[in-house]
């Protein structure tokens, strides 16, 4: 379980809680914590019954952050989480010990029920490490604070256009993001200096690295000797970080992309981009 987490130790402390109270087996679950430099009192965060790695270091995007953990990790099954996240499925770590096992070359998405996206989005990503060997750099260090969940979806995605449905949802298996939006979380200071509309732009602009990550993986799966795609980015995500509009345009033309994803993301996008516009619109309070 990678976790990255700032200023707030009770939180996780309460997820780590769960993570024992919930787990079949807690011996072979592993935590490995990032926490900032300057956060001092996220430091001292322990539990004496899980066996937790805690890596101390600059404040960085949550891609390093991610990156960082997946380095000290030394499990076959990675899963990505929340400090704002609680465990609520009893023998959660057996459930996803089965679906790795469905899959012996290791080629799969699974993600539990996080109550407020639930089968729309993979908050908390679980990837075998050999998925992420392949893919190379799973969690690209552009991402400042959003899209991973997005990002390793569309790589999933893609795959769905070469008869390969790798995607496993858990509706049963419950880890429930306690959001601010939800009303079961305080805005805090974390919440508060994100940037909401951040990395919109930066999963515009990695289509390139989605399309190379997918081959790879079918690839890896088909057995087949098919060339990696040219690394070149096209005019459309060139100009992602300048015209959203037209980036976001060019999603529906990405016939590497089943239909249905990419009406989904032409429309998220564009409810988005408005509600960004509205935002900056709005007047500022004195």
């Amino acid at each position: 379980m990678l976790l990255p987490t700032r200023g707030r130790p009770l939180l996780a402390r309460r997820l780590l809680a769960s993570v024992l109270s919930q787990s079949q087996d807690a011996s072979r679950v592993e935590v490995i914590l990032y926490v900032d430099d300057d956060d001092l009192d996220s430091h001292a965060i322990k539990h004496e019954q899980l066996r937790i790695t805690t890596i101390v270091g600059p404040r960085v995007s949550m891609g390093e952050c991610n990156s960082a953990c997946l380095g000290k990790a030394r499990g076959q099954i990675i899963m990505l989480a929340n400090d704002d996240m609680v465990i609520r499925t009893r023998a959660w770590d057996e459930r996803l010990a089965t679906i790795h096992s469905t899959y012996p070359d290791g080629i799969y998405l699974a993600y539990g029920n996080d109550t407020l996206k639930k089968s729309r989005v993979c908050t908390f990503p679980i990837l075998s490490r050999r998925t992420c060997e392949i893919i190379g750099d799973p969690f690209p260090k552009a991402f400042r604070g959003a899209f991973i969940d997005y990002h390793l979806l569309d790589i999933f995605r893609r795959l769905e256009k070469h008869g390969l449905r790798r995607v496993v949802y858990l509706p049963d298996v419950v880890f429930e993001h306690l959001h601010y939006r939800t009303g079961k979380a305080m805005y805090d200071r974390t919440y508060m200096e994100r940037d909401r509309f951040g990395d919109d732009n930066t999963f515009l602009s990695l289509r390139t690295e989605r399309s190379i990550a997918a081959a790879r993986l079918v690839r890896s799966v088909t057995g087949a000797d098919a060339p990696e795609p040219d690394g070149r980015r096209n005019s459309a995500e060139q100009d992602s970080g300048s015209s959203s509009w037209a980036a976001a345009k060019f999603v529906v033309f990405d016939d590497e992309l089943p239909l249905p994803w990419r009406v989904r993301l032409f429309s998220w996008f564009v409810l988005r981009l408005a509600a960004r516009q509205l935002i900056l619109l709005a007047p500022k309070a004195i």
